[in-house]
């Protein structure tokens, strides 16, 4: 069987699984053991700190002990197994110019099994639960995709908002010769009053910077609105910078004030660029995610490498089986907490970053 077969084979079980909406413990487990050999086949910079951690296909016992690959390697090595002729689309991070963007680099079949992973965990959580009786407008404090075509958050929003979104879907924001996302307040302010007017429920999605702009624009104008009942926000990302800081619980309670959604009707997402599969919060807790079943998030110590106790404070690692083209293990910068299968979400580490040859050399 060739490379690409295998590859073609290992992508169509994987979305199978996906669709059915998982499928156990043992499957899980199979599907990883067959992704990673074919990622430690196939993506060489990964094989190379495979082999320097002493771990392959042959040698692995759990499937935890899969070797992780750093966040910031990203920014530093093609971690793909595409050739360039497969790839159809690239993701960066995002982040202030002068730094060096991840990339992660899709084919037409991952970014399809992007798409499946993000639908149904994206409607589960988000949506209300009447939106299949009437398409909520999905509101989108973000540029459109021919502006951010290397954006996977905007590609996310252009992905639900055509499967889930009514005819008043639109994207509010422009990008800045600096690449910064500027919010269009005229148009932000047009969206709210036609939703209130209309009494059709909206999605409102953003990241926490765009909603503090939008926060500040109706503060500026002395403007509250009252989002018809079944309206939905999903709060995602930091500030990087583009917006003064609110903590989470004070930027939650002025979206409330201002705009008339309860609490409960507030979702805050975790995602990133290097990853296909998003987590999202409790209702109860925002601080609490949980990841879909075709993915696992680990809390591990950073000093052994192993899963902590739950309660505990460790990094988050994260095994996501819709990461077909790239590899399926990633060691992310972030701190959290370990709350049974999900996880409490504190924030960035120490913010000094590994560089290329720290990263993956033997």
């Amino acid at each position: 069987m060739t490379t690409t077969s295998s590859f073609t084979a290992c992508t169509h079980r994987i979305r199978a699984f996906i669709e059915r909406g998982g499928g156990g413990d043992t499957a899980f487990a199979t599907l990883v053991r067959e992704l990673f050999a074919l990622q430690f086949a196939h993506v060489a910079p990964y094989r190379r700190l495979c082999e320097a951690r002493g771990v392959s296909p042959e040698s692995l016992g759990d499937w935890r002990q899969i070797p992780a690959v750093p966040a910031a390697a990203f920014k530093e090595f093609e971690l793909t197994s595409l050739a360039p002729s497969e790839c159809v689309a690239v993701f960066h991070s995002s982040g202030t110019t002068e730094h060096r963007p991840s990339r992660y680099f899709h084919s037409a079949d991952s970014l399809a099994v992007y798409e499946a992973a993000l639908r149904p965990w994206f409607a589960r959580h988000v949506l209300p639960t009447a939106w299949s009786a009437f398409r909520p407008a999905m509101v989108c404090l973000a540029p459109p995709p021919q502006l951010a075509p290397h954006s996977s958050l905007v590609h996310m929003f252009a992905c639900v908002s055509a499967t889930f979104g009514g005819s008043g879907s639109r994207f509010l924001a422009t990008v800045g010769a600096d690449k910064a996302w500027q919010l269009d307040s005229a148009a932000a302010l047009d969206a709210l009053r036609e939703a209130e007017s209309a009494g059709q429920s909206v999605v409102l999605l953003g990241t926490a910077f765009m909603f503090v702009h939008m926060l500040d624009e109706l503060a500026r104008r002395s403007l509250c609105f009252t989002l018809p009942p079944g309206s939905r926000l999903m709060e995602t990302g930091g500030y990087k910078g583009r917006s003064r800081e609110l903590p989470k619980a004070e930027l939650h309670a002025l979206l409330t004030d201002r705009l008339g959604v309860p609490p409960e009707s507030i979702v805050c997402e975790y995602g990133m660029s290097e990853l296909s599969s998003q987590a999202y919060s409790l209702v109860a807790n925002h601080s609490v995610f949980h990841f879909p079943p075709w993915c696992r998030a680990l809390v591990v110590s950073p000093e052994t490498g192993r899963e902590v106790p739950d309660g505990e404070t460790g990094l988050l690692r994260i095994f996501d089986l819709a990461n077909v083209g790239s590899v399926l293990a990633l060691q992310t910068e972030d701190l959290a907490v370990r709350r049974g299968d999900g996880f409490e979400l504190l924030g960035r580490a120490a913010p000094a970053e590994a560089r290329g040859c720290s990263l993956l050399a033997a």
